[in-house]
């Protein structure tokens, strides 16, 4: 399906392709921003990001460029913005720790598995392998590219919403609490996979957080995002912004896992009644 690249090689190109694809987006934002409200500017600038890494993914031959996009794209962005708004209160400076802490941790989860450009994950695979081209061409563009993108940047509202207070109480502390023990429980959970995986291959992992969670990362993904909402919550109330955690969790809960557990019961002897006897999440 593609080519072999080493995996030093691949790696320089994919940093390439983001370098660009973020250059582009603060071009679109610098253009249009003076058009329509900024924040539709922004997301405009992550559509148009977006749209040249699904490229790039087409000249590779590889969806799997798109995968660090997930992780990547909030810290510029939530960065981007307090330097472009001149805003650095301490609800902002506690939400780019946050932010930044998730991103680093997951960033570099991606490159710790990532295997080079020739290969993809199975999820991509399964779809360009099961679907006629140009359906599988529709579905790489919306649903595993653009998708993400939007639900990212539904969920990152709440953020750009903490540029507007002023100052920080306990329940803003809290939400960056979560938020830290968000990225911690996935640090944990992907380092005790790995370990086990590489003493133990193709066996089931259920030890560590794996013992009381099937999917203990997801389960600290799914958190981050509320723990955002918390903070933004704050000091603006419960509004329309609550349905961005929501939108995530539900993705997770009713696409990512179930995909993961049909791959599992297949491939994993015993998770079938790993499955009946662990809870989803933890």
């Amino acid at each position: 399906m593609t080519r072999n690249y080493s995996r030093a090689g691949s790696m320089a190109i994919i940093t390439l392709i983001y370098g660009i694809a973020i250059a582009v987006g603060c071009l679109v934002f610098d253009k249009v921003s003076e058009m329509m409200p900024e924040i539709w500017a922004l997301l405009l600038a992550d559509v148009v990001a977006t749209i040249f890494v699904w490229g790039a993914g087409l000249v590779f031959k590889n969806v799997s460029v798109y995968d660090p996009y997930w992780s990547v794209a909030p810290p510029v962005m939530f960065t981007a913005w307090a330097f472009y708004k001149g805003c650095w209160t301490l609800p902002v400076v506690l939400l780019l720790i946050a932010v930044w802490y998730w991103g680093i941790r997951l960033t570099g989860n991606w490159a710790r598995t990532f295997k080079g450009l020739g290969h993809e994950d199975w999820r991509y695979t399964m779809y360009r392998e099961t679907q006629r081209p140009y359906l599988f061409h529709i579905t790489n563009f919306f649903g595993l590219n653009m998708m993400p993108t939007l639900l990212v940047f539904a969920c990152m509202l709440p953020g750009f919403g903490l540029f507007e207070a002023e100052s920080a109480n306990w329940i803003t502390w809290l939400g960056f609490a979560i938020c830290l023990a968000s990225a911690t429980i996935q640090l944990i959970a992907d380092t005790q996979i790995h370990r086990f995986r590489a003493s133990h291959p193709k066996q089931l992992c259920n030890v560590g957080l794996w013992k009381h969670g099937r999917h203990p990362n997801y389960f600290g993904e799914i958190q981050m995002w509320w723990g955002v909402w918390v903070m933004y919550a704050s000091t603006n109330g419960i509004d329309w912004h609550i349905f961005a955690p929501i939108a995530m969790t539900g993705l997770f809960l009713f696409i990512s896992i179930p995909m993961m557990e049909r791959r599992q019961i297949q491939n994993k002897p015993g998770y079938a009644e790993y499955r009946k006897c662990t809870r989803i999440l933890i």
